[in-house]
């Protein structure tokens, strides 16, 4: 029978690998201790939702055509509710990714004259043709939505002076990006984001404050929507789905907001009302189930790469010792070739297309090329074991996922390998 061991080397793993793994494992029983804690509390409130909504057979039934009296889709939109405490949800297979649901969520409640502010600097990178800021069919600018920016104090604290000053009688909405993207600040913690939103509501209560909660749910124990976010705003292939849902996006918020997103998903007159769920709801709902141990397996896997390239001499983000808000670990890798090599060790270790190397290109929404490994059962799930990254200095690949924390584990470690035999000396 063969040992772990033996099957780290069959996998090409070195002794060299296999060791530096195992000290970096050593010192983080405590971490892995409190992300299992969080885990358990998120899975007790998950568990909760479903037994208040009284889910059940039924409401995995498949529907079609206009999915009217869809009760599965619309349970599960209760259950969403519960589970981020908000008045209503919009949870829908016709959202097809994150950026989709942002973009949603902000024409919708917006108008011509509106401004929208981002009080934490430049949004991730495919927003800014939705906003504007590249110009682009069909963006908020276009029609009449005006933007504007704050950018953080030493890329770490929000300007609160200047976040005053931009707060005019045309503000409509602020946006609060929760996670970095590919940025170097920190992910704000629920604690931060509920600070600004209290702010901000002390300056215009009424305008309407949305979080980009991509990659941070369940990774806490409370939600930006418990500390004062009028909308909440994610995908379905990252944290929430689960690794089962095989699309879709959310919104939770306030009725208003989710009636406006309802209206502008489909149509005027129709609303919520239509939107079939193609035979999804089961994976939905399972996924949402399971997506609390998902996540923290996430986590530690992000954990483990910062101590593991710590060891190795590379800068990470946020370091291994820090305590996380969302499951995405960055690390500077100085070197395009050891980018490659990283993405390369991440696709090698995929159960899907484990033979194909990544290669960067001009992909839709970037300004640099990326490069980009996922080998997923679910295309572009970035809840699964992935990894990316511009080509741009300092060559800072952004890892995430993995649906077990041995396939994390095993992929960080086969990253570390094809750096070490791309030339890097360990």
């Amino acid at each position: 029978m063969l040992s772990l061991n033996d099957y780290y080397k069959r996998g090409k793993i070195s002794d060299k690998v296999i060791d530096l793994s195992n000290e970096a494992l050593d010192s983080l029983k405590e971490r892995f201790e409190k992300i299992d804690e969080i885990a358990e509390l998120n899975q007790m409130k998950v568990l909760h939702a479903f037994q208040k909504n009284k889910v059940n057979a039924s409401h995995f039934a498949k529907s079609t055509g206009y999915g009217y009296d869809d009760d599965g889709r619309d349970t599960l939109e209760r259950v969403y509710a519960d589970v981020f405490n908000t008045q209503d949800a919009l949870v829908r297979a016709q959202i097809t990714c994150g950026t989709h649901a942002l973009s949603l969520a902000l024409s919708s409640n917006l108008r011509p004259g509106d401004e929208l502010l981002s009080p934490a600097g430049a949004p991730y990178d495919t927003l800014w043709e939705v906003i504007g800021i590249r110009d682009s069919l069909g963006s908020l600018s276009e029609y009449g939505v005006k933007y504007r920016q704050v950018d953080l104090i030493d890329d770490l604290y929000f300007d609160y002076d200047k976040i005053k000053a931009a707060i005019n009688d045309k503000t409509k909405m602020v946006t609060i990006q929760r996670s970095k993207g590919y940025a170097s600040r920190p992910t704000f913690s629920v604690k931060q984001i509920g600070e600004l939103i209290s702010f901000v509501k002390s300056i215009k209560p009424d305008v309407i404050c949305m979080v980009d909660n991509c990659y941070g749910e369940f990774t806490e124990v409370i939600e930006p929507s418990d500390v004062g976010a009028d909308m909440v705003v994610g995908s379905l292939i990252k944290n929430p789905g689960g690794g089962l849902a095989p699309a879709g996006g959310y919104i939770c918020g306030r009725s208003d907001c989710i009636a406006n997103a309802a209206v502008r998903l489909t149509s005027p007159g129709l609303g919520r009302e239509v939107g079939a769920n193609f035979g999804v709801n089961t994976a939905f709902y399972q996924g949402l189930f399971l997506a609390p141990t998902v996540t923290a397996s996430a986590e530690k896997g992000a954990v483990f790469a910062a101590k593991l390239f710590e060891a190795a001499g590379f800068k990470t983000h946020p370091a291994s010792s820090e305590i996380r808000h969302d499951i995405i670990q960055a690390i500077d890798l100085k070197k395009p070739e050891y980018l490659k090599a990283f993405c390369l060790g991440i696709q090698a270790a995929a159960p899907v297309d484990s033979f194909v190397t990544p290669e960067p290109w001009a992909m839709p929404g970037y300004d640099d090329e990326v490069i980009m490994a996922a080998g997923a059962f679910i295309s572009g799930s970035s809840i699964e074991l992935s990894a990316d990254g511009p080509l741009r200095e300092p060559y800072t690949v952004y890892f995430q996922g993995g649906l077990t924390w041995y396939h994390a584990k095993y992929g960080i470690m086969l990253a570390l390998q094809k750096l070490i035999d791309s030339g890097f000396a360990l």
